[in-house]
């Protein structure tokens, strides 16, 4: 059954647009069934030759629950801000968001892997590593966690739904030309994607960081995407 957006005012249905807001966007949430209850976990993420990759450990609860039930949803937002208007019932929110649903399956090929994983270290570390990811270096790593092979999933999207509420600046809370001041939930755009803050422990890029707050699972480093998550 294919899934449609109901508020067909907001129904977006630009595949450029789509396309730039899932490449540019950091974190998605992978929705499976899992064990009596659905399992819904952020993940860093890649969208790459038309569908989503993330990876994880090899003993990861995602790629057991993945390997009994393939048919997923992926969830990708961002909120822009709240929307104001005289009338407290017609107060809204701006925000675009992606639903992707399809099959998901752990790759077995060791290039496909390397040439994902190398697209996960250009999008969160640029220019950090010199070495290019190669199918024998993925083939052979093996996780000081768990001692298994660093595991890359694809969905590949059966549907896809997205919707848009675009806002004038000077309709959104805090703008100065608004009706109130002082956005509540962060700068728009940011951090918004993931709510309560950064996925995967350190911040990237900060001074002193010698990992670079790098989530993806480059040999040598910590595999299995946001750090310290349940169930990983």
């Amino acid at each position: 059954m294919m899934e449609h957006v109901s508020y067909a005012k907001r129904d977006c249905r630009d595949q450029d647009k789509i396309n730039a807001f899932l490449a540019a966007s950091r974190v998605g949430v992978v929705g499976i069934a899992g064990d009596g209850y659905p399992y819904a976990v952020p993940v860093n993420y890649v969208w790459h030759k038309g569908c989503i990759y993330f990876h994880g450990m090899g003993s990861g609860k995602k790629l057991r629950l993945v390997a009994d039930n393939p048919k997923v949803s992926f969830t990708v937002y961002r909120e822009h801000g709240t929307v104001t208007d005289p009338v407290p019932c017609h107060a809204d929110t701006s925000y675009f968001s992606v639903m992707v649903f399809g099959e998901a399956e752990r790759v077995q090929d060791f290039a496909e892997a390397a040439e994902v994983l190398q697209q996960l270290l250009e999008k969160f570390t640029p220019g950090f590593y010199k070495q290019p990811m190669s199918p024998r270096m993925v083939e052979g790593y093996r996780s000081a966690m768990d001692g298994n092979a660093v595991s890359v999933v694809r969905i590949t999207p059966v549907h896809l739904t997205a919707k848009e509420n675009a806002a004038e600046p000077e309709a959104m809370f805090g703008h100065p030309g608004g009706m109130g001041m002082g956005h509540p939930g962060g700068h728009p755009g940011g951090a918004a994607e993931h709510p309560g803050g950064h996925p995967g422990g350190e911040s990237a890029g900060h001074p002193g960081n010698a990992g670079m707050g790098h989530p993806v699972g480059h040999p040598g480093g910590h595999v299995g995407g946001p750090v310290g998550h349940p169930g990983e």
